[in-house]
């Protein structure tokens, strides 16, 4: 579950990791838009701007991107992000991105702490 701390709000009941090099890699590409109804949360094991960078090729649906400093306080937010967008950087460095549905980012500002567990 994804929750916003500051706010006590549920953002989406079911996260995914991207763990591996391949997870982290494929991302959400060639994912069918139905089927995009969790959170994606990558760790990049520390602060970064470089490797937070995302693109969007072969993403076929909008998404919202939000990126967390080391103690998951929001330091960037991208609504809307549109398919096909070659690269994303966050505007600070960032630990952790989440990629979620757009309408699952409207509550979130920046610095909110979020946090996030397995159900």
């Amino acid at each position: 579950m994804l929750f916003n701390k500051s706010n006590q709000q549920t953002i989406m009941q079911k996260v995914r990791f991207a763990n591996t090099l391949w997870q982290r890699f494929k991302g959400l590409m060639f994912l069918p838009k139905k089927r995009f109804d969790f959170a994606l949360i990558f760790d990049f094991g520390s602060e970064t701007q470089e490797r937070a960078s995302i693109h969007m090729l072969f993403v076929f649906f909008f998404i919202s991107v939000v990126y967390l400093d080391a103690q998951k306080k929001v330091v960037d937010i991208k609504q809307n992000l549109r398919p096909g967008t070659l690269f994303y950087m966050p505007k600070k460095k960032a630990r952790y991105l989440i990629e979620l549905p757009p309408e699952k980012a409207k509550e979130i500002k920046l610095n909110d702490t979020l946090d996030w567990k397995t159900v």
